[in-house]
């Protein structure tokens, strides 16, 4: 084959190896394109002898044309674009998110909850963190401060984070649903997101989790895990078993919620051994005092 096959070739294999790791899984190629690849190899004379003919393909436009297209063309599901756009600078990021989370707060595309909402709370944290939570909603407390996880359940997540040897401001935490969901004719209380409103409010959320790039995932609680896996299994099931989030490995785990609700020690281990195997997972020196934690004595 010619070196400028060959050279097509190892860039075309090298550009969706880099997609592939991306998360992005399918890609749309123009027919021209796909006419153009899909022609049979031809065979020539070599130019050494008249006796060993060489197979080249029969590209009808250059090399360069072909691999370039399929790089522009490159432009996948509406769920992989952003991953795609990423951007490699400290700068680039930053200011990616800072736009993003302008078009997060301004967002009225649930006017029942932009009606109730008392703040957006679009999420806290590193931008550059390793590992990510994600929740259901904010609650009132949320609501009122703008942050995630601050009410009871908040402080309990905090100090299960501290457990692992990190802090809030080394992780990040959002919520699949970044307004409160409104409770009419209550005064207090919450309720869970519908179907709709999470499918209206998750792309800000697939836009952080592509700019931060976590190397893990801890989805807390069953509506978590819907909204990022599309899995209605029960999270009693799910907890503990490792899935995958377009290539990220992400841990289902109770919320802290539930163990507010239920203090029994051994639930409050399962959530422990969760974030042992994420620590793992990380790359965390895990000490013999935190394997032990919660444990009978």
């Amino acid at each position: 084959m010619s070196a400028d096959y060959n050279q097509l070739l190892d860039a075309t294999i090298q550009h969706l190896e880099d997609l592939k790791s991306r998360g992005v899984r399918n890609i749309a190629v123009a027919p021209e394109t796909l006419r153009a690849l899909a022609q049979p190899p031809v065979a020539v004379k070599s130019p050494v002898s008249n006796f060993q003919p060489q197979i080249q393909p029969a590209i009808s436009m250059p090399a360069k044309k072909i691999a370039a297209a399929v790089q522009t063309e490159a432009s996948v599901d509406p769920a992989a674009k952003s991953a795609l756009r990423t951007p490699h600078s400290a700068l680039e990021k930053s200011a990616a998110f800072a736009e993003l989370k302008a078009r997060a707060l301004a967002c009225v595309k649930c006017p029942h909850l932009a009606s109730s909402r008392k703040n957006v709370v679009f999420g806290v944290g590193s931008i550059d963190a390793q590992l990510m939570f994600v929740g259901e909603a904010p609650g009132a407390d949320e609501d009122e401060q703008g942050e995630p996880f601050v009410g009871r359940a908040g402080q309990l997540l905090t100090k299960i984070i501290q457990a692992t040897g990190l802090s809030r401001a080394d992780v990040y935490i959002a919520n699949i649903l970044k307004c409160r969901p409104d409770t009419p004719g209550q005064s207090a209380g919450n309720r869970k997101p519908t179907p709709d409103e999470m499918a209206t409010c998750i792309p800000y959320l697939h836009e952080q989790i592509d700019l931060i790039r976590p190397k893990v995932i801890v989805a807390l609680g069953a509506t978590a895990v819907d909204g990022l896996l599309g899995k209605t299994v029960g999270i009693t099931k799910l907890r503990g078993n490792w899935q995958t989030y377009r290539g990220t490995p992400l841990m289902p785990t109770y919320h802290p919620a539930y163990l507010l609700r239920n203090q029994a020690m051994s639930e409050k281990r399962k959530v422990w051994e969760d974030m042992l195997a994420v620590m793992e997972k990380l790359g965390v020196l895990v000490s013999e005092k935190q394997r032990n934690y919660f444990l009978k004595a």
